[in-house]
């Protein structure tokens, strides 16, 4: 009898961030693609002075926080759960002669195990490419989204992107999935609707996506408040190489009230 598979959790998703050909995955991105004009529009929109203190979760292999740095936010820290990224995100600030850019690992569910993250309060927090919605269970995500608001200034912004469930074109699959919840025949491995796990060449990703309203209630008991949302392609024209990277993608705007 073949052994049962468990429910997918924060360590199932850190192994499949550590694997060597999701690594690899996200060094080529962070080397060779940079920062999105999407996600440099509305940073400096959210950010006009680059001197403000800014918290990156999730950083992966260093995309974000590095071409952030070179746009002149140079008071910036940035973290990620999985070792080999941290690991190749300061190989490559070292390899660009950047310095007092701050690499930590760290979990975004667990700030306090982290005494840097823990006794600074930030200007600002940005969760990108979905890394908010690749922690398995609403509950975890909520304490992530309490975590870094526990850490930032009152006032402060929140940017963070999700998929959307919502997406017209994505209703039908949608729709079939719900039929497979109802008959108990969904992948066993998922802990709430919206979840997906899925294979591909660079290797495994857990994903959630979620429908506005949990959005909207996730910020609310967590101390935010809504602000804007918008799509990533109504924000700037993005070159071939972002769109085969990801798909678009929603970017959420939040502030610590």
């Amino acid at each position: 009898m073949a052994a049962e598979v468990g429910k997918i959790d924060g360590a199932t998703v850190r192994d499949d961030f550590n694997a060597i050909s999701t690594v690899i995955h996200y060094t080529r991105a962070a080397h060779f693609l940079g920062l999105w004009a999407s996600e440099r529009v509305l940073i400096e929109r959210c950010f006009p002075d680059k001197s403000a203190r800014l918290l990156e979760a999730g950083c992966g292999a260093g995309r974000a926080a590095v071409g952030l740095w070179h746009q002149g936010y140079h008071n910036l820290t940035a973290f990620d759960f999985a070792s080999g990224m941290i690991e190749q995100a300061r190989n490559l600030a070292a390899e660009q002669g950047i310095v007092g850019l701050t690499f930590l690992q760290a979990d975004a569910t667990r700030l306090s195990e982290c005494p840097i993250l823990d006794d600074t309060l930030f200007d600002g927090s940005l969760f990108l490419f979905n890394g908010l919605m690749q922690i398995p269970g609403r509950e975890n995500r909520r304490t992530a989204m309490r975590e870094l608001h526990r850490v930032c200034r009152p006032g402060a912004p929140f940017i963070f992107t999700s998929h959307d469930r919502e997406e017209p074109r994505e209703a039908k699959a949608w729709a079939e999935e719900a039929a497979r919840w109802a008959c108990g025949e969904q992948n066993p491995r998922l802990l709430e609707f919206g979840d997906r796990y899925f294979a591909h060449e660079h290797g495994q990703t857990f994903m959630h996506l979620p429908e506005r309203r949990e959005v909207l209630e996730d910020l609310a008991v967590t101390g935010w408040r809504f602000e804007h949302t918008t799509l990533r392609d109504d924000l700037a024209t993005e070159s071939m190489a972002v769109r085969e990277f990801s798909d678009n993608c929603r970017f959420w705007i939040a502030r610590k009230i």
